[in-house]
């Protein structure tokens, strides 16, 4: 029976510079800076564990238009590693690594094929026999907003058809869109496999044909949550199979704490190490946020502790010096308050007007545009995850009333 295995991986980010998080403990900051290089070699030891037949690298090998000499390096080390087990890279640069930037090259082993600014077919071929033909093209510059899909070619002449793309779902997200596609775009072409790039989170869109987003090798800040990995695909005559293996070194994470319970200061604290505890990984490093929620308000003693940072502070000392970390780089933290809307409703038609404004708002953007406008401040709002954005109205919320009822 004719098969083949590979790993599709993409959005490799080689030298990330890390935005925004140079205030974490520098033996942190170091091991998050260098976690893209590790991943990439984490990745390297799986495809040769897994003695896969090729790589495939979907776009977005580097952070930067200019390539770093040390990212270019790195990365000619690790295909080097593969040559070394007979193994096949195929690459394509999407738009952070697209063609069009002026950077220096160095060379690479033979066995790494990237393909140029045109849809190309590349051909692997086993000693059994088994034909692939691999399609894709590199971002020529930065912003391809074509759809490039109809320049690919449909299937035919090969054993097993392989689709190389770093674009955008059509529909999905604001992720840039960048060489966008539909669904029956990519099913129509008749291949066996679809490796995606550009979207940093792992996705399945279609299990026949597969059409995979593996995600990014190496979260770099909160919103790149989890595990971070790459697929393994078997394609055979009957059917496809697909795993997932982890490469990141580093882990984002995050947890809710209800603290409802909670009453005094030790006993916040102890659920804060539980929670701590809970999230640690064998041989990874763990940047985690905690949310704090339904504290009683009446705490007196707890809450100031909160606001001046003084708990976070606390768990990030038992923390500085462990190779395997859990680092708490956010703690938020929201108070019980028991709203009795029936009754304030009948107290006042005004209550009623403003709950129904707040159940219906929805455009915290607009409401921060004059911070958007600031070029410091867009830097952090830029990462208001929607999750975000629902609590700041919620903590809106909270403080209006809170002073309104204090008030009376």
């Amino acid at each position: 029976m004719k098969q083949v295995k590979f790993l599709h991986t993409a959005d490799l980010h080689l030298d990330s510079p890390m935005v925004g998080l140079r205030h974490l403990p520098k033996a942190i900051f170091d091991r998050l800076q260098e976690s893209t290089f590790k991943a990439l070699s984490n990745l390297t030891d799986a495809a040769i564990k897994q003695e896969v037949d090729f790589v495939v690298i979907a776009g977005d090998l580097y952070d930067g238009e200019d390539r770093s000499i040390r990212a270019q390096a790195f990365l000619r080390k690790e295909m080097t590693r593969l040559c070394e087990k007979g193994i096949k890279v195929y690459a394509i640069h999407g738009n952070h690594d697209h063609l069009g930037s002026r950077f220096m090259t160095i060379d690479f082993p033979d066995n790494v094929h990237f393909f140029k600014d045109n849809v190309d077919t590349a051909v692997f071929s086993k000693e059994d026999g088994t034909l692939v033909h691999l399609y894709g093209f590199s971002y020529p510059e930065r912003h391809v907003m074509e759809r490039w899909i109809e320049k690919y070619p449909k299937a035919d002449g090969a054993d097993f058809h392989i689709g190389m793309l770093h674009g955008h779902f059509e529909g999905t997200s604001d992720h840039g869109k960048y060489a966008p596609f539909r669904l029956t775009d990519l099913i129509g072409k008749g291949y066996d496999y679809w490796a995606l790039g550009h979207i940093h989170k792992r996705a399945v869109l279609s299990h026949q044909p597969y059409i995979v987003y593996p995600g990014n090798s190496q979260g770099r800040n909160r919103k790149e949550l989890g595990d971070k990995g790459a697929s393994i695909v078997h394609l055979t005559e009957s059917g496809t199979e697909i795993s997932f293996i982890e490469s990141a070194d580093v882990i984002w994470d995050e947890i809710v704490i209800d603290a409802q319970e909670a009453s005094g200061f030790n006993i916040l604290y102890d659920q804060c190490l539980a929670a701590i505890d809970q999230k640690r990984r064998e041989e990874k490093g763990v940047l985690l946020e905690i949310r704090i929620e339904r504290l009683n308000s009446g705490l007196s003693e707890v809450i100031p502790k909160l606001a001046s940072g003084e708990l976070l502070e606390l768990l990030q000392e038992n923390e500085k010096d462990e190779e395997y970390f859990v680092w708490v780089h956010r703690l938020q933290y929201s108070q019980e308050l028991v709203i009795d809307r029936g009754n304030l409703i009948k107290q006042s038609d005004f209550y009623e007007e403003l709950f129904r404004t707040i159940e219906q708002y929805d455009d915290v953007s607009e409401s921060l545009s004059p911070l958007f406008q600031h070029s410091q401040a867009r830097r952090h709002l830029d990462m208001l995850s929607e999750s975000d954005q629902e609590q700041m109205v919620k903590d809106a919320e909270h403080l209006l009333l809170r002073q309104m009822l204090e008030s009376q």
